[in-house]
């Protein structure tokens, strides 16, 4: 049990040293709290995509998740974050092409660069964890297992750059967490 462990951390290591900072910061100059967040995803992408969201919540950002009953309309000039590890996901790829022409900024987080999503994105961020369908670094674990790991701390990368930048602290952001558990 223990070979599993260390070959999945040492495979998770193995992407987030190919991520690239720069991408990452790009990212982070582009989202300020006075700008609406839109995140999107499916399947599992989906899961990161909705913790992200949550995460920008607690420190003081308008985020919402594509595809919740509470969720408003978009409008020019909001921010929409993609995520696939394919970048082909008919869905995603399809919605983020209507907010291109509505006048959104487009971040995508995807394991190919030459992808459909990754094409149509402002800024790019490659992570590039196996997936389903594209090998990108080699994984014994199943699916897009490894993607969906990358990212999730791929995300919590950027939640960290935006609470330095913004002076927020776990103190501040746990005023936001809910109160209701």
């Amino acid at each position: 049990m223990k070979k599993i462990i260390t070959t999945i951390l040492s495979e998770i290591k193995n992407v987030m040293e190919l991520i690239d900072e720069e991408e990452l910061d790009n990212v982070v100059e582009s989202l300020t709290k006075n700008k609406r967040i839109f995140v999107v995803g499916a399947g599992r992408s989906g899961f990161q995509a909705k913790g992200f969201a949550m995460r920008l919540m607690h420190i003081g950002y308008n985020s919402y998740v594509v595809g919740e009953t509470i969720t408003p309309s978009i409008q020019k000039d909001d921010i929409w974050i993609a995520i696939s590890g394919s970048g082909e996901t008919e869905s995603i790829v399809s919605q983020t092409k209507k907010v291109k022409n509505i006048g959104c900024q487009i971040v995508t987080l995807t394991s190919d660069d030459n992808s459909s999503l990754a094409k149509l994105a402002d800024e790019n961020i490659t992570v590039s964890g196996a997936t389903k369908i594209n090998t990108g670094v080699e994984s014994i674990q199943l699916l897009s297992s490894l993607f969906d790991q990358t990212v999730h701390i791929t995300l919590d990368v950027i939640t960290q750059k935006l609470a330095e930048r913004d002076s927020i602290t776990s103190e501040n952001a746990s005023k936001k967490h809910t109160n209701l558990e």
